[in-house]
């Protein structure tokens, strides 16, 4: 008798794990680059179960350099992604309705890394020079920004060079370029790793330079708010990866752990993630996930201002939304 009122226990603990996975709602999210630390809060989330505390079943699908998260996104291949405001807004400027429902990044970490021999002191100095961009939606804040010096980017002694640079650190090292595009968080360090001393370089951050636009903010499809679960899925997604997120911050050398633990291709090393969390941090500090309004309307201006060539033509309408972050934080 004993025996069988344990099997009937174990049987009906079973269902209810069974119903219970069955019963989470599952949501896909499509980061905008490799598994490393700039998602750990996302990694984090899943790992320490607040998406399964909020009855959410996430899976996070890493990208890479052949993956827009934008054509992810409008293929139906995830319900949010991961991306920069400028890429996005463009994107949506061409038909694709992206909208802003969080902004775990309150600063931008994006910088040109210039060797100091060149002789480049300040921005002016740029001209006549070749210079290493990302594209793949990446370019937008480099274009901006010139367009604000401006500098042509057409090449000639009072212009610049583009370099259409690959997601790697060798124009720099190779002196094929006297400046490349770098995340203080990622791209630097490798120069640095690679033997070039930091007295030997020199930064601009966009944010020091006023052209800092916002970047891995959280977006989705603007017909899909529309659908009132989608919307409460996305309340409780923000929710608990904002939680992660300050775990992370809290504890950064775990997080980091935690980044390492689903790094599928094993590229990435303990040094690097740990570092990288590290000035990550940096970003995410100071942002609850609730996009702040004075941060998105200098992103618009900046993307704006770019005389002959804008990022983006004109205003933004319904670009972002502050009702998931609103329910979301309170």
């Amino acid at each position: 008798m004993k025996m069988k009122l344990a099997s009937m226990l174990l049987a009906g603990a079973s269902l209810l794990t069974a119903f219970g996975a069955e019963a989470a709602d599952k949501i896909t999210l499509q980061l905008k680059w490799v598994t490393q630390a700039q998602f750990a809060g996302y990694y984090v989330a899943k790992d320490k179960g607040f998406y399964e505390a909020e009855g959410l079943d996430v899976d996070i699908k890493p990208g890479g350099p052949d993956i827009a998260p934008a054509q992810v996104l409008a293929g139906g291949g995830a319900d949010v992604i991961v991306d920069w405001m400028p890429s996005a807004l463009a994107t949506r400027e061409k038909g694709v309705p992206l909208v802003n429902i969080a902004q775990p990044f309150k600063s931008s970490g994006m910088m040109l890394t210039c060797l100091k021999e060149t002789g480049i002191t300040k921005p002016e100095d740029f001209k006549g020079k070749t210079l290493g961009v990302w594209f793949f939606g990446n370019e937008y804040p480099f274009l901006s920004w010139m367009a604000h010096l401006k500098i042509p980017t057409t090449g000639g002694a009072d212009g610049v060079t583009v370099l259409k640079q690959g997601f790697n650190v060798d124009p720099l090292l190779q002196k094929q370029a006297a400046c490349i595009s770098t995340m203080t968080y990622n791209e630097y360090w490798q120069v640095i790793d690679a033997g070039i001393k930091p007295e030997e370089l020199v930064t601009f951050k966009y944010e020091d330079e006023g052209v800092a636009t916002l970047e891995d903010g959280l977006y989705v499809l603007e017909d899909k708010l529309k659908d009132a679960k989608f919307k409460e899925d996305m309340v409780k997604f923000v929710r608990a990866s904002m939680k992660g997120w300050k775990w992370a911050e809290e504890n950064p050398d775990d997080a980091a752990d935690i980044v390492l633990e689903n790094d599928a291709s094993g590229a990435q090393t303990e040094k690097h993630q740990k570092r990288m969390m590290g000035e990550v941090a940096k970003l995410t500090a100071g942002s609850k996930g609730a996009l702040d309004k004075a941060d998105y309307e200098r992103t618009v201006k900046t993307l704006l201002g770019g005389g002959s060539d804008p990022v983006i033509t004109k205003e933004p309408t319904g670009a972002y939304t502050t009702e998931i972050t609103d329910a979301a934080l309170k």
